[in-house]
């Protein structure tokens, strides 16, 4: 097997006459995918310097891994999945998954921050 041509036609057609193709060619999906990775990508950046900054207000690694704000996270962006939704079947366990790999992710770093701080008397940071 090979890859599919990029510039070639569409190959396969969706059976739901509502289907209402995004592009003319595979090329101009990819186009649009990178494109959005990059925005993507830009966002996470400045997830995880929110992330960052919130280590300094935790005291240890149960605060730090705060089981109960991942919980309203991971319901809060399948609610988010559910209002964006545009026609893609299951994308709330896809946005839900995506999540759970980047919340492990952004803890172990917040775990690394917050263990190379030093504690401050006052509370004050």
């Amino acid at each position: 097997m090979r890859e599919p041509d990029p510039d070639g036609r569409p190959l396969r057609a969706y059976k739901d006459p509502s289907y209402k193709p995004l592009c003319k060619s595979l090329a101009e999906v990819r186009a649009n995918i990178d494109r959005l990775d990059d925005e993507i990508v830009a966002l996470l950046a400045q997830r995880a310097m929110y992330v960052k900054d919130a280590a300094r207000f935790k005291k240890d690694a149960f605060q730090v891994s705060a089981p109960a704000r991942q919980a309203e996270v991971f319901a809060k962006v399948r609610a988010l999945a559910t209002r964006h939704n545009r026609g893609f079947e299951g994308l709330e366990d896809v946005v839900e998954a995506a999540y759970r790999a980047l919340v492990a992710a952004f803890i172990a770093a917040e775990q690394q921050y917050h263990d190379d701080m030093t504690s401050t008397e006052d509370g004050d940071a």
